[in-house]
């Protein structure tokens, strides 16, 4: 933290277990891992949050392509925890490792995206932690891919199932076999692009690991 001011005198009683307490911790922790290639990401155990990262040439994202700013922000959590179950001890599964593999995978369908140009960052979290975690990094961050171009993480829904519309981020991604089944968009390649820049060029960009200050009121 940069600033202690607010700790020196709070006015309020410290708790260290609440959410505006721990959420900047989860984030900060996160944010100073070593990156990996999510083109190699080896095999792990746990339930983790994570963030990916482009820094390659595809102008529309040339904002974010030479910063650390993440193109997309995600968590991977065993699936008993969506439902209320426990998962305390169990070393077996690879939520995370499943989660970036098949999102390496998108991306080598994609015709004009190199993975070797794609690195990610995740933080192995208590599973109760990590919806906290998840949405304090895309209120800090504001990723394109979370924000604006939706259907990157979507999976093939199958047969029968392709009446909806196409993801806009197979629009401006194109590659993916399933996504072409899916309806076509009144949106071009172009369209979304313009969306984009749009964004990005009014997007703050943080330059400090600071996440929020630390408020009871």
């Amino acid at each position: 933290m940069e600033n202690l001011d607010a700790i020196k005198h709070p006015g309020f009683v410290f708790d260290p277990s609440t959410t505006n307490v721990v959420g900047p911790i989860v984030g900060i922790t996160m944010i100073v891992q070593p990156g990996k290639p999510l083109a190699t990401v080896e095999r792990f155990h746990g339930s983790e949050v994570y963030a990916i990262y482009y820094a390659g040439a595809f102008p529309t994202y040339s904002a974010i392509s030479k910063r650390e700013h993440p193109i997309l922000v995600g968590k991977a959590v065993h699936a008993g925890t969506r439902k209320g179950g426990g998962t305390e001890g169990d070393t077996t599964r690879k939520p995370l490792y499943s989660r970036l593999s098949e999102h390496a995978e998108s991306v080598r369908s994609a015709e004009n995206l190199d993975i070797l140009e794609f690195h990610c960052r995740f933080l192995v979290v208590d599973d109760i932690w990590i919806p906290l975690g998840e949405s304090l990094l895309i209120a800090r961050f504001s990723p394109v891919w979370n924000a604006i171009i939706d259907g990157f993480g979507n999976h093939d829904p199958g047969s029968g199932r392709y009446k909806g519309m196409r993801p806009r981020w197979d629009v401006l991604h194109p590659g993916r076999p399933w996504a072409t089944k899916c309806g076509d968009r009144a949106e071009s390649p172009d369209d979304i692009a313009r969306d984009v820049s749009t964004y990005l060029r009014n997007a703050p960009f943080p330059t400090s690991t600071r996440f929020i200050g630390i408020d009871q009121n």
